[in-house]
C-alpha cells in the first residue's frame, strides 16, 4: 500500500538545502561483512544512489557524517559525487555544526538521517531528523518522520524522492510524488 507523506513532513521538506546521512545502518543494512582475508565489504542500494545524485544535480547538498573510517564510503561517495564526506566522527555534532557554518545554512534548512543514538545530538538540532524503520528505539522517538524502509533498503531514496517532491522538481518528465 502507498501512502502519501504527510503534510508538515513535505512542509519542513521545502525548506531543506543539505541533507545529511549516516553511513552504517542508514545507506547500508548496518551489516559488516568481511572476506576470509580480513577485507571489510558493505552493500549499499542503487536507488539510494541514484537519489542523492539526483539530489546534488538539482541543488540540494548531501553530506554524510560516520563514526566509523571505511575506504568503501570514501569511494561509494566519491562516485556519486558526495563532496561532505565526514568519517571517524564520534561526536557528530561539531562536524554538523562546521558544515552548516561553512554552508551558509541554518538548522531548519538541515535533513539529517540516522538510525542510532549517537545521531540524536544532530537530531535534536536539525529541522527535519529522520530516523530508519528499524533505528534505535531513542532514534525512532526523537525522529519527526520515521521511514517505511530500514537502512540500506532504499531510506535514503524515500527522503530524496520527498525533498525532490516538496521543491517541486521534476527529473526527465518525471514528477515525484511524495510517496512513502
Amino acid at each position: 500500500m502507498v501512502n502519501k507523506v504527510i503534510d508538515n513532513v513535505l512542509q519542513k521538506a521545502k525548506n531543506i538545502k543539505l541533507v545529511i546521512f549516516d553511513v552504517d545502518g542508514v545507506l547500508t543494512d548496518g551489516g559488516l561483512y568481511f572476506t576470509d582475508d580480513g577485507r571489510e565489504m558493505k552493500k549499499f542500494n542503487v536507488k539510494d544512489g541514484l537519489g542523492i545524485s539526483l539530489l546534488i544535480k538539482y541543488g540540494i547538498e548531501v553530506a554524510v557524517i560516520t563514526g566509523r573510517n571505511s575506504v568503501i564510503v570514501a569511494d561509494r561517495m566519491r562516485s556519486l559525487g558526495v563532496n561532505h564526506v565526514y568519517q571517524g566522527r564520534l561526536n557528530k555534532l561539531e562536524t554538523y555544526e562546521n558544515l552548516k557554518a561553512a554552508l551558509h545554512i541554518d538548522d531548519q534548512q538541515v535533513a539529517f538521517v540516522g538510525d542510532d543514538v549517537i545521531d540524536i545530538p544532530i537530531m535534536d538540532k536539525c529541522g527535519l531528523p529522520v530516523a530508519v524503520a528499524d533505528a534505535h528505539d531513542a532514534v525512532i522517538d526523537k525522529a519527526f518522520w520515521v521511514l517505511g524502509k530500514k537502512g540500506g533498503d532504499g531510506a535514503a531514496r524515500q527522503v530524496c524522492d520527498v525533498l525532490l517532491s516538496s521543491q517541486q522538481i521534476a527529473v526527465d518528465g518525471y514528477e515525484f510524488t511524495g510517496r512513502q
